[in-house]
């Protein structure tokens, strides 16, 4: 198995249900070398006969996943395949659950925005989407995903002011579907698989695909964005804006990272 694969730990020994467990030390940023092993499970999980559920959570209590980062390899693909991956797991009969315990912002909020569901710790989970406050867009999705769930207003709202969002104030807009008590969250969630799992694999299904006919973007859309994202690198807020993060521990485990919300609005 290779490193990238290994950043996504599979559990498959409950029948019908995988639990993948997100490890990417020090804090779980989605580089290429993950994008690549998520394209590697998509197809892993569409080939699958008996599977139902796929939950993802972290094995870093304090990052479900950071953000994207270019630090890792390159895809092997040129451009990391997230946008064709994320789009067949939403229209696979699978029903993806993202389970959220500590900080999730960037590509990594897009990562939670292409589950089908999101289950969060009320104590521990913060949500943001920060590209604008570092001269970049958001690319991976949260522009064509966050709209519908939160509605245009508070879109703009999360996307251009940068700013960090507790699990409560993520709940109310929209953004997930619930936030528990971090105590709960666990139970909750078990429950919640074992009801699904108990369910016709056929009935399940056929509600997925007419629910997607109403619920999924535009595949061109996305690419198009992201697109642009890539092409953000090159702009001159950008080039202004990234040395300073690195030079202020962006990527690292210190407090820059924790509270990037609020050192965002200050570079």
């Amino acid at each position: 198995m290779s490193n990238a694969m290994q950043t996504l730990l599979v559990d498959k020994s409950t029948p019908g249900h995988w639990r993948v467990t997100l490890d990417n030390p020090p804090i779980n940023v989605i580089d290429d070398g993950m994008y690549d092993a998520f394209y590697d499970l998509v197809g892993e999980i569409e080939a699958d006969a008996a599977l139902k559920v796929v939950t993802f959570e972290s094995a870093n209590p304090d990052f479900f996943i950071a953000h994207y980062g270019t630090a890792g390899p390159r895809s092997r693909f040129g451009v990391p395949p997230w946008i064709d991956a994320a789009t067949r797991l939403a229209r696979s009969g699978v029903l993806s659950i993202a389970v959220i315990r500590g900080r999730v912002r960037g590509g990594g909020s897009e990562f939670a925005l292409a589950c089908d569901i999101r289950f969060a710790s009320r104590e521990k989970a913060i949500f943001g989407q920060p590209e604008v406050g570092t001269g970049l867009i958001p690319g991976g999705g949260a522009l064509q995903r966050l709209p519908p769930l939160v509605g245009r207003s508070r879109a703009l709202e999360i996307v251009m002011g940068a700013n960090d969002f507790d699990a409560d104030t993520a709940e109310r807009y929209g953004w997930i579907n619930r936030a528990l008590p971090d105590a709960e969250l666990d139970a909750f969630v078990a429950d919640f698989v074992r009801r699904v799992l108990s369910f016709d694999r056929q009935a399940l299904q056929t509600v997925k695909l007419i629910v997607n006919q109403a619920g999924l973007p535009d595949p061109v859309a996305l690419k198009a964005t992201q697109d642009i994202f890539f092409q953000t690198f090159s702009w001159d807020g950008a080039k202004e804006r990234l040395p300073k993060l690195r030079e202020r521990g962006i990527g690292q485990a210190g407090d820059f990272e924790r509270n990037l919300g609020r050192h965002i609005g200050n570079l």
